[in-house]
C-alpha cells in the first residue's frame, strides 16, 4: 500500500487534508490506547513514516515521481525517518500529549530514535546566499561587469573561527553531556531537540570572543565582480563559488546565487532570442513605399517599405536580434509596421484628402471592399 492509501487521502490532496488525515489515524492508532497491540503499533509506524514524506514538499515530489524506491534502502533514503516524526508528533500534540497519558517514550516505540546521533564537532557546510540583481535592458544585450557589495559571513579572524577568546576554555556541555542534543518531555512524549544551553554544539566556552560573540563567525561586506553575458535573460542565474556563509568548525563555505532580472526596454519587446519593435509609418509612407530608419542594438538601420503596406505587418530582419549564450549568432528583429493616421490637420491638408478620396475605386481599398461584401451577406442572411 503506498503512503496515500496509508493515510486514506487521494494523490492530489492538500497539505492540510494530509495533515488531518495524519491526525487522526494518529491518535487511533496510538500504542497507548492500544497496549499490547502489536498490529496496531505497526500500523502506527507506516503512517507516520508516510506523514513524514508527504508532509515534506520536496520529499513529496520525489515519491510522487520515483514511488518507494525513493525511500527504500536501496532508494538513497529511509522509509521511515523518526527523527523527523518527533518534531511531527511535538508540533501536533504539544505538552498535553494529544489527550494521552503515561510514560510513552517515543525512542522506545522506534528504536533510539530511528537513526545515528549527529556528532555536534563534525564540520558543517555555510549556507548558500541569493541575490537578486536588476539590470538595464542594455547590459543584457551587450553584456557587462558588476562588481556587488555583497554582505556574508566570514570565519572570524580574532577567533580563527572557534569562537573562544584566546586563553579561554571549552568544556562539553553539563545540559547535554556534550551530545548537542537533549531529550525534553512533552507531555505523553519524549522528544529529542537541539540543545537549548550550546545551541547543538556540544560544548561552552568560559570565555567567548568578543568580536563574533563565541560564534566563530562574523559579518562583513566584500566586492564582488560578476560578468554578465550578452543574451542573459530574467531569471537567468549566476553563481560565485565560496561567496556564500562560511562554513562551522572547518566546514566548507557555501555558494553565492544572483538571480537577474532584465529591466524592460522602452523601444524592444523580446521573445527568446528574437526582438519586435513596433515602428510607427507614416500613411504617405506606407501608401507609396519609401525607406525608413529603424533602431536595432547593434545600430540604426534603413529599410524599405513595400508599397501599399498595411497596419500590423512585419518586416524580419535576419541576425539583429539577441546574441546566443552559446554563442552560435544571434535571433532575429521582426519591425512590427504601425501605419499612423495623421492628426491636427489644417484646412488645406483636410480639402487635399478630400481630393483625394473622391478619387479613389474599388481596386484601391481591397480590404474595405471585402469587408462590406461578407457584413452585407451576414446581415442578409439574418433577415
Amino acid at each position: 500500500m503506498d503512503y496515500y492509501e496509508q493515510l486514506g487521502v487521494a494523490k492530489n490532496a492538500s497539505a492540510d487534508d494530509i495533515k488531518k488525515a495524519y491526525r487522526k489515524l494518529a491518535i487511533k492508532y496510538h500504542p497507548d490506547k492500544n497496549p499490547g497491540n502489536k498490529e496496531a503499533e505497526e500500523k502506527f509506524k507506516e503512517i507516520s513514516a508516510a506523514y513524514e514524506v508527504l508532509s515534506d514538499p520536496e520529499k513529496r515530489s520525489r515519491y510522487d515521481q520515483f514511488g518507494h524506491e525513493a525511500y527504500t534502502s536501496s532508494g538513497g533514503g529511509g522509509g521511515a525517518d523518526f527523527n523527523h516524526a518527533q518534531d511531527i508528533f511535538n508540533a501536533f500534540f504539544g505538552g498535553g500529549g494529544g489527550g494521552f497519558s503515561g510514560g510513552f517514550n517515543f525512542e522506545d516505540l522506534f528504536g533510539g530514535g530511528g537513526g545515528r546521533r549527529r556528532n555536534p564537532n563534525a564540520p558543517v557546510q555555510g549556507e548558500d546566499l541569493r541575490y537578486d540583481l536588476t539590470i538595464d535592458f542594455e547590459d543584457a544585450m551587450y553584456g557587462a561587469e558588476k562588481e556587488l557589495q555583497i554582505p556574508h559571513l566570514v570565519s572570524c579572524p580574532d577567533c580563527k573561527g572557534s569562537g573562544a577568546a584566546e586563553g579561554a576554555t571549552k568544556k562539553n556541555c553539563t545540559r547535554c553531556g556534550g551530545a548537542g542534543v537533549e531529550t525534553v518531555s512533552q507531555g505523553f512524549f519524549s522528544v529529542r531537540q537541539t540543545c537549548r544551553a550550546c545551541g547543538g554544539k556540544g560544548h561552552t566556552i568560559d570565555k567567548p570572543c568578543r568580536s563574533c560573540s563565541g560564534s566563530g563567525r562574523k559579518q562583513v561586506v566584500e566586492p564582488v565582480k560578476i560578468r554578465i553575458r550578452p543574451g542573459m535573460d530574467s531569471g537567468n542565474q549566476l553563481r560565485v563559488s565560496g561567496m556564500g556563509n562560511a562554513g562551522e568548525r572547518g566546514g566548507a563555505p557555501g555558494d553565492l546565487y544572483i538571480y537577474l532580472t532584465v529591466r524592460p526596454s522602452r523601444i524592444f519587446h523580446r521573445e527568446g532570442n528574437d526582438l519586435i519593435c513596433e515602428v510607427p509609418v507614416p500613411f504617405s509612407v506606407a501608401a507609396l513605399g519609401g525607406k525608413l530608419d529603424v533602431p536595432t542594438i547593434s545600430g540604426k538601420t534603413t529599410i524599405m517599405i513595400p508599397k501599399g503596406s498595411q497596419h500590423g505587418r512585419i518586416l524580419r530582419l535576419a541576425g539583429k536580434g539577441v546574441p546566443s549564450m552559446r554563442g552560435n549568432g544571434r535571433g532575429d528583429l521582426h519591425v512590427r509596421l504601425v501605419i499612423e493616421t495623421p492628426v491636427n490637420l489644417s484646412k488645406e491638408q483636410q480639402e487635399l484628402l478630400e481630393k483625394f478620396n473622391e478619387t479613389l475605386e474599388k481596386g484601391n481599398t481591397p480590404l474595405h471592399n471585402s469587408f462590406v461584401a461578407n457584413a452585407g451577406a451576414f446581415l442578409a442572411d439574418k433577415d
